[in-house]
Order: structure tokens, then sequence, then C-alpha cells
């Protein structure tokens, strides 16, 4: 894992070197960086060492002929077998990945990309034609933000590496902070800057002078596909297998590695395979305490006793994070990592664990990210199954219920999904269906947004890309795939695993994520619906096939995730949002919202009226970003 840059433009060189500072902290093991005068290009690179940790694999790298040059974020699981293919037509020089990739391009082009089975952003400068490559993973694992300017074409892993470039305007993106507040992250290509777009994952351009000849998507999720034709036991199996597999295949590194467990079904299952593969070396697996009482108002249960049943299932050696509750409320610390006004305090707990492994010498975690988003766990997924009990219902009956539904009361956990599960009732099936991925009503939405911005005209509309996304699909997709569609385009990408690499890089450790191989996805998508959610359960099939392998509790427990009091926080007048970052003064210094209508929500919040909380924080995650990052 690895922080990259580049900028096409005047100074590129000055640029390249001064990114390499900014981006030290996801590369602790070394820095370099390289200039074509000819293509009035830089590229920097800062290298967290975990495959081939010696001088051999330092980056950018090129190759023996001085062909092409590359800066590498991420991992290759699959650069044994593409390296043995390449073997007789290339002298390697290191053992790692990014030699592999290098040699892939030398030989196969840009269908190389179709070959790769792993996380990555990468760039690769081909001196034949002075053009530049520039890629991101299939599923997004690895950041990548570009930013176009009237002299500048620039790319980076993070945003904060690209303030330095010299006509950055930094005017904001409405657009993108309506989708913050909305859905607690944007999902899609905007940030809350104008000019600096989220590189779409699965995506490649080829770039001559800064300016794209070509763009292409060279993997998209195979939902459209027939389902297999698997028995009950055949998929579960298969599952076993492939994730089997998975695990293999990220399980190879040169330097320590570990996994999160948080006691739960996927990150148990992750920690159960791994061991296996390990023999009698025990596997070194962390979690958090955070010493939280039991808060029915927030809707979640300590995880704690959960991991530890499975450590002690499973023979693993659990290591314990013990976090104060003021460090997971550090919401500068969130934001400035995150680059963006991304409002899941949950965050902060990656990097205390990432932090706490690094302690330990642990440079590398399994995580059980992306189980939920392939293949269902999510409450909203159950929620959609029982849509079907109630759709045949005459309108004014649905429009009781969307009436009915506004009275239950949002201070507590059942209250709040009774209100996402028929608020919407009346709405097209579409627009309900990206309803239960938002955080607030869009007609209190707009009310928020300042007068100014009001008197302007064409308010943003955040329904807009999942709406499209789902128009994209074929005419026939049914609802849980359209669904977990969004899940893994979107929630994932954009939220989940957005703050897993960054939290896991600030810490200077690398997170890897078996459930989002290739093959593993390729095999999900064809499922029939009904072994995900089958009825009530989740994740159906899973649970069969990890049967005999985690204990009964860890399977069959009920969902759960890291929690923080964030509700009961919100509760507490004259708490540090309300008195600095969402004051009257500071409101109206930024120009975005109408003081009243935020205190309004503020005091319904706190009334029980609405539940508003996590939305009240995006508010507050704006303002602290647009301190860090707009107005210096």
């Amino acid at each position: 894992m690895c922080g990259i840059f580049g900028a096409i433009g005047p100074d590129a060189e000055s640029l390249a070197k001064k990114a390499t500072v900014s981006l030290a902290h996801r590369g602790p093991d070394g820095s370099g960086s390289f200039f074509a005068a000819e293509a009035r290009l830089g590229l920097a690179q800062t290298r967290l060492a975990i495959q081939d940790l010696g001088v051999t694999a330092t980056q950018p790298m090129t190759d023996p002929a001085g062909l092409a040059t590359i800066i590498f974020n991420g991992e290759i699981y699959n650069f044994h077998e593409l390296r043995n293919q390449l073997a007789s037509g290339y002298e390697f020089r290191s053992s790692g990945d990014t030699e592999v990739i290098l040699a892939a391009y030398l030989r196969w082009g840009d269908d190389m990309l179709g070959k790769l089975n792993g996380i990555f952003a990468f760039a690769i400068y081909d001196h034949r034609q002075r053009s530049v490559l520039l890629a991101r993973d299939g599923l997004g694992v690895k950041p990548l933000y570009c930013l176009q300017t009237k002299s500048h074409f620039a790319f980076a892993s993070e945003i904060k590496a690209l303030l330095q470039v010299p006509d950055f305007d930094r005017s904001l993106d409405l657009q993108g902070i309506s989708q913050y507040l909305t859905y607690l992250y944007s999902p899609g290509e905007h940030t809350p800057f104008k000019y600096v777009q989220k590189f779409p994952p699965g995506h490649a351009v080829r770039l001559l002078d800064g300016v794209k000849i070509r763009e292409w998507c060279f993997y998209e999720l195979p939902y459209e596909q027939e389902p297999l034709p698997f028995t009950v036991k055949g998929a579960a199996d298969e599952l076993k297998n492939r994730l089997d597999t998975a695990i293999e295949r990220q399980m190879i590194s040169d330097a320590p590695l570990g996994a999160f467990l948080s006691g739960g079904l996927d990150s148990s299952a992750i920690c159960a395979l791994a061991q296996r593969q390990l023999g009698s070396r025990r596997l070194d697996c962390f979690t958090i305490d955070v010493r939280l009482p039991v808060n029915s108002q927030e809707g979640f249960v300590d995880d704690l006793p959960y991991a530890r049943l499975a450590a002690k299932a499973l023979g693993l050696n659990l290591h314990v994070a013990e976090v104060s509750q003021d460090k997971l409320l550090d919401l500068e610390k969130l934001v400035w990592h995150l680059d963006e006004p991304q409002a899941d305090p949950a965050a902060l707990n990656n990097f205390y664990i990432c932090q706490f492994a690094r302690q330990q010498g642990i440079k590398v975690l399994l995580s059980g990210a992306g189980g939920d988003d392939i293949f269902t766990g999510y409450r909203r997924h159950q929620a959609l199954d029982f849509e079907r009990y109630w759709q045949w219902m005459p309108a004014p009956v649905k429009e009781s219920l969307a009436y009915l539904s506004g009275h239950a009361p949002p201070a507590t956990s059942w209250g709040r999904r009774i209100q996402k599960a028929f608020r919407q009732a009346t709405l097209s099936p579409q627009e309900r269906m990206v309803g239960y991925f938002q955080w607030i009503d869009q007609g209190r939405l707009k009310s928020l947004w300042s007068k100014e911005i009001k008197a302007a005209g064409n308010l943003p509309d955040s329904n807009a890309p999942l709406i499209k996304a789902l128009q994209s699909l074929p005419a026939g997709t049914l609802e849980l795939n359209q669904m977990l569609y969004l899940e893994a385009k979107y929630f994932l990408t954009d939220h989940n695993l957005n703050y897993t690499d960054k939290m896991s890089m600030a810490a200077g450790v690398e997170v890897r994520v078996p459930f989002l191989d290739r093959d593993l996805i390729d095999f999900a998508t064809r499922l029939p619906v009904d072994y995900k959610q089958h009825g009530r359960v989740g994740k159906w099939i899973f649970r069969k096939s990890m049967e005999g392998i985690l204990p009964q509790e860890i399977i069959y427990r009920p969902k759960t995730g890291f929690g923080i009091p964030l509700r009961g926080w919100m509760m507490v007048k004259d708490n540090r949002i309300e008195a600095d970052y969402l004051s009257r003064q500071s409101i109206i210094n930024r120009g975005l919202f109408d003081p009243d209508e935020v205190h309004k929500l503020i005091a319904d919040n706190r009334s029980g009226y609405v539940d508003a909380s996590y939305v009240i924080l995006a508010l507050a995650c704006v303002e602290i970003w647009c301190r860090q990052y707009h107005d210096v």
C-alpha cells in the first residue's frame, strides 16, 4: 500500500516532490519522484513496504528497457501466476507485484487490466507514446481523486495532496455537499470541491498532454447474469472454497499480518479460515473495547464478548485496544484523515485498531468488509423483502401507512425502522429503494439551505446518482439484486472502503478485503436471491457454509456493528457541535445553511420529534471540512 500523485502541466516536477510530504503517512517506508520533461509529467509515490521489502521494489519504477514507468498503490493477489506467464519475455529485477503490472502492460497493453485480481490505483507513463494510463480497481478499494484546472491535470490517493496545485479553484460543489448530508457520504464522483472528482471504480483513462483521449470501463458488477444452478449444499461448499482461496491469496505478505475480529460472522469467518492456513501458528487478531454503556436508543450491542468467544473457539491470539469515548468523537481527526466530510465516527474505531496493531508490529490486517454488501446483512435487505406483503395495497392505504409511520418514536431503534420502511410508501419503487439509504427527508434537506442558495434555484438532487445507477440495470433485475448493486457500487465503495483505507493508512497499516476477491464477487452476484436473504435471515447461504467451522452463537448472532453513543451525546446541551461548528455565527459566516432551520432541526432531534443526530453530525463535518480544506 502506498500513496500516489501525478501532475501534468507547469512545475509538475516540484509538485510531485511536494506531494511526498502530504502523502508521507501513507508511505512511512520511503518515497520517490519521477519527471518526464517531454510530457511535463511529474509522478510521486510514498511507500508502505509489504511485498519485496528491499530497494528493488522502490517506486516510481521503470522497466529495464526504459519503455514505461509506474506508480502503484495496492496489491495484486494473482501476481505470481501472472509473473510465471510473463517470465519468458521479461527479466524481473524485483520479487513483488509492482513490476508484474509493468511487465503485463508491456506484454498486453491495456488488455492487462482484465487480468488483474487485486486492489489498485496506478498510473503508467508510456515513454514511447508520451501518454499516461490511469486505472482504479473494480470496486474502488483504493481511492483515487482527479483535479482538472486551466493549466493542470492532477491525480492523487488523497485530496490533501492536490491542494498544492497552484491554480486550484476551491469552489464548493453543492451536489456533493447535499449527498454528504443525505447519505453521510457522497455516492459517485462528487466531492465537496467542484473541480475534484473521484475516479470511477473499474475505469481507466488514457491521457496525452493532460487531455483524455480514451476513457473506458474494464469492470462492472455482473448482476445481469443468470443465477447459477447450485443446490444449497453445492452453493455453500463453493462459497467456502472460494472464500478460502481468496484468503490464501490475500495472506501473501513479506510483512507481519493479522486480522480484524469484531466477533461478527464476517470477521470471524475470515479469521477461522486464515487460522486453518497458518496451522500451529496463532493468528493475531484485533478488536476494540470502547467501554460503552448499554443504550437501547443507539440500537447496538457490545461486540467484545463475541470477539472473545470467537478467539477462544478458534485458537486466535486476540489483542484488545482500549479507547476512551472522547477519542471516538474527535471529529477534526476524523474529517482530516477522511479527506471528505464523511459523518461516521465508527471510522475512528478503525483507526485506533490499526494504530494498536501497528504498535504490535503488524502492517497488514485482513478485514470482513464487504460481506454484508454482497451476501446481504443490513436491515434494509430484510425490509425490502417484506415490501412484497404491502406493495399490492391501494394508494390510500399506503398514504395512511406513510402518515402513521411518521408518529413512530424515532428515539427508539424499532421506531426508526418503522419510519424507514413506510415513510416513502407512496413513492415509485426506485425512489423507495434509494430512500433506504437516506438519513434525511429530501423536503427537510431543502429547507436547510441558506436563503441565498434557495433564491438561486436549482437545488441539488441527492437522489440522482442512485436513480441513474438503477436505471442502468437490465429490465427485470430482481429488487434485492438492485439494492445489492447500490450497496457495492456506492455504500461499500464511497463509505466503508473509503474510511477503511484512509484510517488504516493513517496508522501505517494495509487492510485487505477477501470478500471482494474478483472470483468470489463473480460467484456471489450469481447466487439466487433467496440464498442470500432467506425471509428474515440475511447471509443465509453464507451462514450455511460456516456451519461446522464457527460456533453457532457466532453464526446466528444478531447483526450489529461498531457503535458510539452519538444519539445520547447529541441530547446533551452545549456540546461542541452546537457551541462551535454549528453556532449561529459559524453558519452565517459559511453561507451554506439557514441558521434558523439548522437549530430547529437540532431542537426537533433533542425533543424526539425526528431522528437527526447523524444529519446534524454531517452538518458539523461539512463545517470542519471547510475549515481544514476550503479556508486554507
